[in-house]
C-alpha cells in the first residue's frame, strides 16, 4: 500500500542514491525553505565570535542572527567548525579544559559569553539533542520528567508537562501505556524523540540540534524532520546537518561553515539556488565536502 510516509522514504532513499553519482546533485527546495523573511528578529544575536581549544582556533569572527521561530542550518564539510559552534551557544564547550571563547552572542540583551551568566539557567533556556540519543536509563516517564524534578516543580505539574512534552515530541501515542518502562528499549528514532521531549520539558526558548538525524533510517528521519517543522512555529532551532536535501527540507536559513568561518549567510532557497560565494557554489554543487 503506498503511502506518503512510504513515498517519503522512497524520495530520502533516491537522494543517497543520487548524491552519489558525478555530476551536480539536484536540491529540491521545500515550502519550508521559501518561508524565510530575512527582516524576522534574531532570537540570539552572534557577533564576531571566535573560539579557540587551548591554543587552537577553532571559530573565526562569526556573526550570524539566529532568527525567532525559524529553524536555521548550518551545512559544511567535517571539521569546519558546525558542531563546536552550535554548542559555543548553551556553553556546552565549557565543559572542555583549556576552551575560550571571544565575542557576543545576545540572548535578551544579555551575553551568553559573559561570566556572569548563570550556564544552569542558560541550559534550560537553550536545550540541546545531540547527534546520537541519549536516554537516561530510566523510565520513559523519568527521562521526561528529570529537569523538571531539579526544577523542584510538583508532582502535578511534572504529570501535566511530561503528558504535553512527549505530545509536542510526536511521541505520546507511541508510548502513553508504558510510561514506566525503560527508556532503553525504545527504537532509535523513538529515543531521539523522547530526548526532544526531555529538551522541551523545561520550556527552552532555543533548540539546538546537532545532526539529530544521523544515526536514524529513513522513516526515523521523516518524522524528525516534520517534528523540527512543527516546533518552530514555537521556537527558534538551529540544526547542524551534513545532509543538504535536509536542509533544503526543513530551514528558512543557511549558513555555510568551512575551516572554522561562515562563508555565507543567507535565505536557504538562497544558498542552494543563488550563492554568492564561491566556496559555497563548490559545496552544494558537490564539487567538494
Amino acid at each position: 500500500m503506498e503511502t506518503d510516509i512510504n513515498k517519503s522514504t522512497e524520495r530520502i532513499q533516491a537522494e543517497k542514491f543520487d548524491s552519489a553519482a558525478p555530476g551536480i546533485p539536484k536540491i529540491e527546495m521545500s515550502e519550508t525553505a521559501a518561508a524565510g523573511n530575512i527582516d524576522a528578529p534574531a532570537r540570539i544575536d552572534v557577533r564576531q565570535t571566535s573560539f579557540w581549544y587551548s591554543a587552537k582556533q577553532a571559530l573565526y569572527d562569526v556573526s550570524i542572527p539566529l532568527r525567532e521561530c525559524k529553524v536555521t542550518a548550518l551545512i559544511g564539510p567535517s571539521g569546519c567548525g558546525k558542531s563546536t559552534f552550535l554548542r559555543t551557544l548553551n556553553r556546552r564547550n565549557d565543559l572542555i579544559p583549556g576552551t575560550r571563547t571571544e565575542g557576543e552572542a545576545i540572548l535578551d540583551g544579555e551575553n551568553i559569553f559573559d561570566k556572569s551568566m548563570d550556564v544552569v539557567l542558560l541550559r534550560q533556556r537553550v536545550g540541546m539533542v545531540f547527534q546520537r540519543p541519549n536516554p537516561f536509563p530510566k523510565s520513559i516517564f523519568e527521562n521526561v520528567a528529570y529537569g523538571l524534578r531539579v526544577q523542584g516543580k510538583s508532582n502535578s505539574y511534572i504529570k501535566n508537562r511530561v503528558e504535553e512534552s512527549l505530545k509536542n515530541a510526536a511521541l505520546w501515542e507511541e508510548v502513553k501505556d508504558r510510561l514506566k518502562t525503560s527508556a532503553m528499549g525504545l527504537s532509535g528514532g523513538q529515543q531521539q524523540r523522547l530526548c526532544i521531549a526531555r529538551a522541551l520539558a523545561v520550556r527552552p526558548e532555543v533548540l539546538l540540534m546537532d545532526e539529530p538525524c544521523s544515526a536514524l533510517d529513513p522513516i526515523a528521519t521523516l518524522k524528525i524532520e516534520e517534528l523540527i517543522t512543527d516546533l518552530s512555529k514555537e521556537y527558534t532551532i538551529v540544526i547542524v546537518t551534513h545532509n543538504m536535501q535536509q536542509a533544503a527540507r526543513v530551514s528558512q536559513y543557511t549558513g555555510f561553515f568551512l575551516v572554522g568561518k561562515l562563508i555565507e549567510y543567507a535565505q536557504t532557497v538562497d544558498i542552494f539556488e543563488r550563492p554568492k560565494r564561491k566556496e559555497t557554489e563548490d559545496y552544494v554543487s558537490g564539487r567538494f565536502g
